[in-house]
């Protein structure tokens, strides 16, 4: 028997599995590992959100199968969502539908529009789902930057003049993970009116809609007049409400877009946990406090990382939005390559990060760092770097 399977062959070893699994063992061995590798928030959801699922569990009736879809309730609450947040008027029976997380809800759609052999634009570096989503879905891969410059522009015409079949998806992510960058409304007017040109669909992953500082909210392409005939776009409720585990996303935009990716769920699931769609409506239309709160609260860790791994020789420039810093190696260790840098900060400073090189070939050189710990332990992460550092001789200012 061929112990190939199709879909394996086209999967590559997941590189950040490796330090992953190099983390779990030094942490089997008792180290006090500082993980600033995955994008896992650390705090809790609302207490009024926890009291909702807790009450709606607690009917007998609430345990039987849900909506593919998602219930009624919690579709408007999203369309809500958008009218508050940006303006934008959503149909909730044809224009917003449930996912589980935006990972599914992206992979799925995939399953639902890509024929074997077409051609997805998706940027490089990217969070993995981007790429892989499509490809398991049997499409072809071509790269664009992710930094939102002319040279992206440049590449897409070049993928569209030269690539054959023409591509007919192209992804975009903004605020980025890995690379925390953002996009004003006019780069989303820009790219509409490419898309309707060029008859080709954008999926949009808006995961980090509320984490932004300095005063600059994240925009949606949904604010751009007729994005709609083109446009599909993802949100989560992951690190807007630090309700990561219980696994609630959203799609909205083209009802075609949403129409094929209802279809395709409705074959593959029967919706998420209605007490947890119950929870979820709770968040949506509740306070709202804790948005401003984690806000806050990354904003603060942002400025402290930059500072103090700053003061321990490894400089860093400070993310714009997300939970993440894009940073670049050490310019003396910067031969060393992501992927073993990650492994000797692990090793030798008990601090893991994600290699860059696991995001894609244009990765190579930087590592991703997640500001899911405190303060206090961003400091003794900058301590132990520092000793790390000056241990292979790169110099550091007084910490």
């Amino acid at each position: 028997m061929n112990d190939q399977f199709y879909r394996m062959k086209r999967m590559p070893p997941y590189v950040i599995a490796e330090v992953n699994a190099m983390r779990h063992a030094a942490r089997l061995a008792g180290q006090d590992i500082i993980d600033l590798g995955m994008g896992n928030p650390d705090q809790p959801p609302p207490q009024h959100v926890i009291d909702k699922l807790c009450e709606v569990a607690a009917k007998p009736d609430a345990h039987g199968y849900s909506q593919s879809k998602g219930i009624p309730g919690l579709r408007r609450a999203q369309a809500g969502y958008y009218a508050r947040r940006f303006g934008v008027e959503l149909d909730p029976d044809t224009e917003v539908v449930v996912t589980m997380g935006s990972k599914e809800g992206l992979s799925s759609l995939a399953t639902a529009i890509i024929a074997p052999g077409d051609v997805v634009l998706a940027p490089n570096p990217s969070y993995p789902i981007h790429t892989f989503g499509f490809i398991i879905a049997g499409a072809t891969i071509r790269s664009v930057p992710t930094t939102p410059d002319e040279h992206y522009w440049e590449s897409l015409e070049r993928a569209m003049n030269y690539t054959v079949p023409r591509p007919s998806v192209l992804v975009v992510s903004y605020p980025s993970n890995p690379t925390a960058e953002t996009v004003e409304l006019p780069f989303y007017e820009r790219l509409v009116a490419w898309a309707k040109e060029n008859q080709v669909w954008i999926v949009s992953d808006l995961a980090y809609s509320e984490l932004y500082f300095d005063g600059k909210p994240t925009r949606s392409i949904m604010e751009v007049p007729g994005a709609k005939d083109v446009a599909i776009e993802f949100t989560s409720m992951s690190k807007t409400y630090s309700m990561a585990g219980w696994r609630m996303g959203f799609a909205v935009g083209n009802r075609q877009l949403i129409a094929a990716l209802t279809r395709v769920k409705s074959y593959l699931d029967y919706g998420a946990f209605t007490p947890i769609q119950a929870a979820a409506c709770a968040a949506l239309n509740g306070p709202q406090d804790i948005i401003e709160t984690n806000r806050e609260l990354y904003h603060k860790r942002r400025d402290v990382m930059v500072e103090a791994f700053g003061r321990a020789g490894w400089d860093i420039p400070p993310p714009p939005a997300s939970m993440f810093a894009w940073a670049p190696l050490p310019p003396a260790l910067k031969s060393m390559g992501s992927l073993e840098f990650s492994k000797q900060l692990l090793t030798q400073a008990q601090v893991a990060v994600a290699p860059g090189v696991g995001y894609g070939e244009n990765g190579e050189g930087y590592v991703r760092i997640a500001m899911v710990e405190n303060e206090q332990r961003l400091r003794q992460a900058a301590r132990n770097i520092k000793r790390y550092l000056q241990s292979v001789g790169v110099n550091s200012s007084a910490a």
